[in-house]
């Protein structure tokens, strides 16, 4: 009997997997309703009004707009100190990209070979990623205070009066650093994951096939790390150009024309300082047009590179 109920159990056929069947063909679009509706709300909907915006001359108090056409788009592409926003917003996206993924690439991996204490130091590396954008500009604005900043005195060691909040250049120093300090741990945490995914045979057949420790890392580590760098190269180009904000607007808030600025404080500051509604409106929409563009670039030429094998 024994037997014969096995082999029954050997000769049933595997049942196919059961597809969830709704009873009502609205029911699944009941479950998704709450986040069409914030995704309407809260994206498409405020990207239709500033579209929209960005052909009027609006009254700053409300009493009525005037239709300009395409004018708030000459008028800012036509502005040298629009231009000069996007050159240094540019340039402030690439060093801060290349920076927090370099050294989140190196801590992840001096961590994935520490093996006394590692929790305690992956924690203490980590635990900067809590400090809300704000903090980190707040900590940056006492760090590079003027008067008591401990990277002023530093510098003053050197012979280098430091003076961020009126030199250009010492306040896009003082920008970056702060940025790429508060992204570091983000890119870690991913990288660290990803190093500790690779199998132990693969790490072993690089032993042999290569005795150099930086050809092993370059020829077989780094490749299966390329979707994880892929990852976080486009999460950080997103960081760079719209999550910094506050942190410029700690360190730059009371004197925004002396200093460096992102193109999304630019609209901040000519839509709610200035009361431009309709120009910071177009700089809004031509900031969006250029992060989908390069968000296109990246998934159709960059992603090629990549092997998710």
């Amino acid at each position: 009997m024994a037997g014969r109920l096995a082999a029954w159990w050997r000769a049933e056929p595997a049942s196919p997997a059961k597809r969830v069947q709704f009873d009502r063909p609205l029911t699944p679009w009941l479950f998704v309703l709450p986040q069409i509706a914030v995704v309407v709300i809260f994206f498409y909907w405020p990207s239709v009004q500033a579209v929209t915006s960005s052909f009027y001359i609006e009254d700053p108090f409300g009493f009525g707009s005037t239709f300009v056409g395409t004018e708030n788009y000459r008028d800012a592409l036509a502005s040298t100190e629009y231009r000069n926003t996007a050159l240094f917003t540019a340039f402030f996206c690439a060093v801060v990209t290349a920076l927090s993924l370099g050294l989140g690439l190196l801590l992840a991996v001096k961590a994935d070979k520490v093996i006394r204490g590692a929790e305690s130091y992956r924690t203490l590396l980590i635990s900067v990623y809590a400090i809300a954008p704000p903090v980190a500009g707040l900590i940056g604005m006492m760090i590079f205070d003027m008067h008591m900043g401990p990277l002023t005195q530093v510098a003053a060691w050197f012979g280098y009066d430091l003076k961020v909040g009126i030199d250009y250049w010492d306040t896009a120093v003082a920008l970056i650093t702060i940025s790429v300090w508060k992204q570091i741990p983000y890119n870690f945490i991913f990288f660290l994951s990803g190093l500790q995914s690779v199998p132990a045979s693969v790490r072993e057949a690089a032993l042999i096939d290569a005795k150099s420790e930086w050809r092993r890392f370059r020829d077989i580590i780094l490749p299966l790390l390329a979707p994880t760098a892929f990852f976080l190269l486009v999460i950080n180009i997103t960081y760079t150009m719209f999550d910094t904000f506050p942190i410029i607007d700690v360190i730059v808030k009371d004197k925004p024309a002396n200093n460096p600025m992102t193109l999304v404080y630019k609209v901040y500051l000519d839509g709610f300082k200035g009361n431009d509604i309709g120009g910071s409106s177009a700089q809004s929409v031509i900031l969006m047009v250029v992060v989908a563009a390069l968000t296109i670039v990246q998934f159709r030429f960059l992603e090629r590179r990549v092997h998710y094998g």
